[in-house]
């Protein structure tokens, strides 16, 4: 396998998966709005050999397809899933212990190397000279988008009780002073969290490297979701098939594989503006005050390459890692919740927003089911597990007569809203969290969820075009078929909820007075229904992430009994509010300018654009 990120650009560029750029390409924006051009036409990886402004050349698009990510680790991909299946289920090591005997000797062989020095042809560089990529317009500077963010327990030093994470890291723009300073943006349910808390404790600052580069195993280590007691570091070495090679410079872990490495520390209570930051939503998450980490030293090895990705509206690259993450760790949510078949958060919706989700039905297999019981149980365990724990929207479900398929969505909502009791099974909780990145609740980090479990007999046919009820309204109106059993409606700008309560109380009563719509469970108000109904992904990503359950969720004769809330038909209200982060836009000028790459005679004649 590789020792370092050249060896794997040799190796896809042998085996026809990179092409090389080689005109002069600016970091601002250019480099973005071309990666963004060939990952949506599932092109290959890219080398930008003259990137302007920076004597490094820069790399993206590595894991742009499944295909690719998998070439890659092709190798060690086998012997990685063994360690983590095993570590998912220690009990069937014990059960076959020879079946398991060389899964462990290869974790073992994995374990990291500590070196005594800093390893020759790394020379000491500083933040301006690298590759100062800015994605967005609006973005707040230039960022790393592929960090490798390293620290370690102050109560427990030492690189087996350290953290690896990926937290974007701003380095220009803002009140950041060029080269020493850099902005360190993470979220809740962070490693680095833990280990920022307890120095803060003992007044402390804490030591932070940042690795960028090195084998693509290091970078995908560092957004794994590992179970207990297997470091990042570890499972770089196992996946990457070398030993994770490190030593330490003025107290600071330095990774002898990695392209650069910048260290410093982050002192209590010391916080800067960070952003704005085109985000995995697809929109832009807001300045906000996060550590500043005051930069020791940046050290580059010779012919270092820099990696990078470009965040947005999924599907992008992004979406890979969470592919992989999955084919590796799959079963652990099963062995971790009792009763879950599946869970799928939905990459379209921007993957923290919305879940999907299989559970079982087995509290009384002498009865009939009447209405989901284990279900619930299911619901509360995963929005308390992790990551998972940042989802506003739950759906969930059991099988009955047939298998089921979150990742076929369409197909997965149908079944839920044939059988959804509009007036049982939908439950909320309130002021709690949601995803840092989402801006459609009360707050930073705060909003609602809400648990959709149907199940049972099927007790509706959906709707498979929009009732004559919903043509000629006059406060909604255009309205469009999404799917069967939902429509969207066009409405007028949203002013305040004050305004929206007596829009929807007006429209409940004028469908009451029409008649009942059973096949039509969901309603949706929009600010553009052609483009909501136009695809399912573009139905998930308006409604799902521009909307906070508690305050944007309605219904046609809503009503409380005994602090349970039900409706006849729910709506769910996806216009934009003032309140929300703007969508990610294009510049045009730099759409026109990267044109030439594409055009013959340009490095990227052969890439056929969609």
């Amino acid at each position: 396998m590789y020792q370092n990120l050249q060896e794997c650009i040799n190796d896809l560029e042998k085996h026809g998966h990179l092409i090389r750029i080689r005109e002069e390409v600016d970091p601002y924006l250019e480099m973005a709005a071309i990666h963004l051009k060939v990952y949506e036409a599932g092109g290959p990886a890219l080398l930008f050999e003259n990137v302007k402004g920076s004597n490094y050349q820069a790399v993206s698009n590595l894991f742009g397809t499944m295909e690719r990510s998998k070439f890659i680790f092709r190798q060690t991909w086998q012997s990685a899933e063994n360690v983590v299946a095993l570590r998912n289920d220690p009990m069937s090591a014990l059960k076959h212990p020879l079946a398991h005997a060389r899964t462990a000797l290869a974790a073992s062989k994995a374990l990291p190397l500590k070196k005594s020095r800093l390893p020759a042809g790394f020379e000491e560089i500083t933040i301006s000279d690298l590759p100062l990529i800015q994605h967005w317009p609006d973005d707040g500077g230039a960022f790393i988008t592929l960090p490798q963010v390293y620290s370690e327990d102050p109560d427990k030093p030492g690189i087996m009780n350290a953290n690896l994470g990926m937290y974007r890291v701003q380095l220009t723009g803002n009140e950041y002073e060029l080269d020493q300073e850099v902005g360190l943006h993470y979220q809740i349910h962070r490693g680095i969290g833990v280990h920022q808390t307890k120095a803060n404790q003992k007044g402390e600052p804490l030591k932070v490297s940042i690795f960028v580069g090195g084998p693509p195993a290091h970078t995908l280590s560092a957004v794994m979701p590992l179970p207990e007691g297997l470091s990042e570091m570890t499972f770089a070495g196992l996946l990457s098939g070398r030993r994770f090679r490190y030593s330490y410079v003025d107290g600071y872990c330095i990774s002898h594989d990695a392209d650069f490495v910048i260290t410093g520390e982050i002192h209590p209570g010391d916080t800067k503006p960070e952003g704005p930051f085109g985000d995995h939503l697809g929109y832009y998450s807001l300045i906000h005050d996060f550590p500043v980490m005051k930069v020791h030293k940046v050290y580059a090895k010779q012919g270092a390459i820099w990696p990078f990705t470009v965040v947005g509206r999924p599907p992008q690259e992004d979406t890979s890692f969470g592919a992989l993450i999955h084919e590796l760790t799959g079963d652990a949510v099963k062995q971790e919740i009792p009763g879950v078949k599946e869970v799928h958060a939905v990459d379209a919706a921007g993957v923290h927003p919305l879940l999907f989700a299989i559970g079982s039905e087995r509290y009384t297999p002498y009865q009939k089911v009447k209405q989901p019981a284990e279900l619930l149980t299911i619901a509360n365990r995963i929005l308390g597990t992790g990551q998972l724990s940042l989802a506003k929207y739950l759906f969930i479900t059991a099988e009955q007569d047939k298998p089921l398929n979150t990742h076929k969505e369409e197909e997965f909502l149908t079944y839920l809203l044939e059988r959804i009791d509009l007036h049982r099974d939908i439950h909320f909780q309130t002021n709690t969290t949601i995803d840092t990145l989402d801006y459609s609740g009360t707050g930073l980090n705060t909003g609602s969820k809400v648990v959709i479990a149907a199940y049972g007999d099927k007790k509706r046919e959906l709707c498979q075009e929009v009732p004559e009820l919903f043509k000629g309204l006059q406060t909604f109106q255009n309205p469009r078929l999404v799917m069967p059993g939902v429509v969207a409606l066009e409405g007028p700008s949203f002013t305040s909820y004050e305004r929206a309560q007596e829009e929807f109380r007006a429209f409940s009563e004028t469908i009451t007075q029409n008649g009942e719509l059973p096949s039509c469970p969901m309603i949706v108000v929009c600010d553009d229904s052609e483009f909501i109904s136009k695809n399912i992904n573009n139905f998930v990503w308006v409604t799902f992430t521009r909307s906070n359950p508690s305050h944007d969720m309605y219904g046609v004769n809503s009503f409380y009994e005994n602090k349970h809330w039900g409706c006849d038909n729910m709506i769910i209200d996806v216009r934009t509010k003032p309140h929300h982060a703007p969508p990610l836009i294009p510049d045009p000028t730099v759409e026109a300018n990267i044109r030439r790459l594409f055009e013959k005679g340009g490095s990227l004649e052969d890439v056929r654009l969609p």
